[in-house]
């Protein structure tokens, strides 16, 4: 079988950063957004029953919006980007921007690489930000208080680690299931 090719460690720490960034702002906006809002009442002490109107003290502002409303929401709009861009590096990393952005970009300026990995967790790592990114927006589309801003922050603290640790969390959730077998099997050699 032959070798995997190899990469540098700074090129998914430099994305990683890149990504943080988006990550925290997409969180703040998702905190002022609809999804953490309360739906809009006087209070009991001024609710005067109505024959078409009910009364529902305890409701979130993104159960009762409209879809509409809730996917302009600018919180949904930004992570769904980010989800995009996770998407794009799943299926293809040597062209998704953040990765050409090195490349063409910051690693000239570098002196050559010292450390390289396998290229399979960072892509792993890229799956796992698309399924916790994922999982929030549709959350949100379906109305779920919080769930927008929950999963925002959850990427943004693993892009972070990743991007000022080089603790790469989707990384070691790879290399956790490669042990046990799940992710990453290497087919024996017919010698």
């Amino acid at each position: 079988m032959p070798e995997t090719s190899r990469i540098d460690v700074r090129g998914p720490r430099f994305a990683a950063s890149l990504t943080a960034v988006l990550l925290l702002i997409a969180t703040f906006l998702s905190l002022i957004g609809i999804s953490t809002q309360r739906s809009r009442s006087f209070g009991w002490f001024a609710y005067q029953p109505l024959a078409d109107a009910v009364y529902r003290p305890e409701e979130w502002a993104v159960s009762t919006a409209p879809l509409w409303a809730r996917v302009v929401d600018p919180g949904f709009l930004l992570l769904l980007v980010i989800a995009l861009l996770f998407v794009w590096g799943v299926v293809s990393p040597r062209t998704a921007p953040w990765g050409v952005l090195f490349r063409r970009v910051v690693q000239p300026r570098l002196a050559p690489p010292t450390e390289f990995e396998d290229p399979r967790p960072p892509r792993f790592a890229q799956g796992v930000g698309l399924f916790v990114t994922a999982v929030g927006l549709l959350l949100h589309l379906a109305g779920v208080p919080w769930a927008l801003p929950i999963a925002a922050a959850m990427a943004f603290v693993a892009a972070f680690l990743n991007a000022v640790f080089g603790l790469c969390l989707g990384c070691q959730l790879y290399l956790l299931l490669q042990r046990a077998g799940l992710v990453g099997r290497r087919r024996p050699s017919a010698a």
